[in-house]
């Protein structure tokens, strides 16, 4: 862990309100000082001038593969893709094989990622198998390490226990983030019930699908006064839901990610199963309420669904499983499609990649404070670049912004005081 001297930076950390050109000095693997014309003795100094320096970003909503799916991905070439998108902690979703569901599995992924290039935190399930007939031990899956608690992949199908989860996991300091489907209106559903659906011949996903979960999950938040965090928000009635329960004083939060405020159903029209995902790509109102809902702070996070497959797991565009990887172009596409089109700043972006993700989640990242977890990245926010797949650092290629101009590059990435990511040389 060598001690690190950032010079003439412009620091952005919305968690302090710091906004200006300055310096920062990394030691013993904590921010040790920041201000301006800071002179310490360091093994590495850089001249960050034209760069803009924030906190790692933390993402809450990543499928690492591991254990069991190695093929697509693993947790250290996960961690690398996510050093490489400045991304310095995610949280790992549940529907590993086997499923994260025991201690075990918890204490596996937590003691691989002891080598990993980004901090990882563990969701585990509410449900044995993921599969709605058994609740898992949620005591001891915190004990274990688990900071949060989801079926992600699918819904919690029985509401009883998902109204006994969401009452327990305050007592226990965890986060519930919940996947809201009605899998019976899904059913058969590969993409959005709408006019790609229909001029592709294909079986959509009706947009109640999630409204309706949506729904049953505030509605268990506001009986119950417990808090409930919504998983990958892309439609509008869900964000008028949100907004809604929020004016209500539900405690309810959310996430939306990269793919629904940039896309549509329409690029599923090239039959590219690379744009399929779980909830779909939906209409132009569904993506224009999306960008309303992060305006507004009805969605206080973006998050990517990081979920990796093999080219040949995504060559059929009908039988194809659902998800796309975004770890390593979520910076840039925030800034390409939010920052530079006039929908927020670039501090209320970060500030949603960050400081509120973490503070969701409970975990001490998201500021570059004295005394945080040194977890800092620089990047150029004007900088265009075109997404090759070929030089993506994890192992799958199913990007939905493969061959695209996306603005903003991340340039060097330090987690815990270690530099994991330098493109500076």
């Amino acid at each position: 862990m060598v001690k690190i001297l950032i010079k003439n930076a412009h620091i952005c950390d919305p968690a302090t309100g710091m906004d200006c050109k300055g310096d920062i000095f990394l030691a013993d693997g904590i921010i040790a000082d920041i201000g301006s014309r800071l002179e310490y003795e360091t093994e590495v100094t850089i001249d960050a001038a034209g760069l803009i320096a924030a906190p790692g970003l933390v993402d809450m909503h990543v499928h690492l593969r591991d254990p069991g799916q190695t093929e697509k991905e693993d947790i250290i070439s996960g961690c690398k893709a996510a050093a490489a998108g400045g991304v310095t902690s995610v949280l790992a979703m549940p529907n590993t094989s086997p499923t994260t569901d025991n201690t075990e599995t918890v204490r596996y992924i937590l003691d691989k990622a002891k080598d990993a290039d980004a901090h990882v935190y563990v969701s585990a399930a509410i449900t044995k198998g993921l599969q709605s007939d058994m609740l898992c031990d949620l005591q001891a899956l915190k004990e274990a390490g688990a900071v949060a608690l989801s079926d992600d992949g699918r819904p919690v199908v029985d509401t009883a226990f998902m109204a006994q989860a969401m009452q327990t996991a305050p007592q226990l300091g965890m986060t519930v983030v919940s996947h809201c489907e009605d899998l019976y209106l899904a059913k058969g559903g590969i993409i959005h019930d709408g006019a790609a659906a229909k001029k592709l011949g294909v079986k959509g996903i009706p947009a109640a699908a999630e409204d309706c979960g949506t729904a049953r999950e505030i509605a268990l938040a506001a009986a119950y006064h417990v808090p409930i965090h919504i998983c990958h928000v892309s439609t509008a009635t869900s964000v008028a839901l949100i907004r809604d329960a929020k004016r209500r004083g539900v405690a309810v939060t959310a996430e939306t990610a990269p793919h629904y405020f940039a896309l549509t159903e329409e690029a599923v029209l090239t039959r590219d199963a690379d744009y399929r995902m779980n909830p779909p790509l939906r209409t132009e109102a569904d993506r224009r309420a999306i960008i309303g809902g992060l305006k507004d702070g009805t969605l206080d996070a973006i998050a990517t669904d990081h979920a990796p497959h093999t080219p040949r797991d995504k060559a059929n565009f009908e039988t194809a499983p659902n998800g796309v990887i975004g770890m390593e172009t979520s910076l840039a596409a925030g800034i390409t499609f939010l920052v530079k089109q006039g929908h927020c700043t670039l501090a209320q972006l970060i500030e949603k990649m960050s400081a509120k993700p973490a503070q969701l989640l409970g975990i001490p990242t998201g500021s570059l404070k004295k005394g945080s977890p040194a977890d800092v990245i620089l990047f150029d926010e004007n900088e265009e670049w075109t997404v090759d797949v070929e030089r993506l650092h994890g192992k799958s290629k199913n990007c939905v912004f493969k061959n695209k101009k996306l603005i903003g590059k991340v340039k060097f990435t330090v987690c815990g005081g270690k530099i994991v990511f330098n493109q500076l040389d």
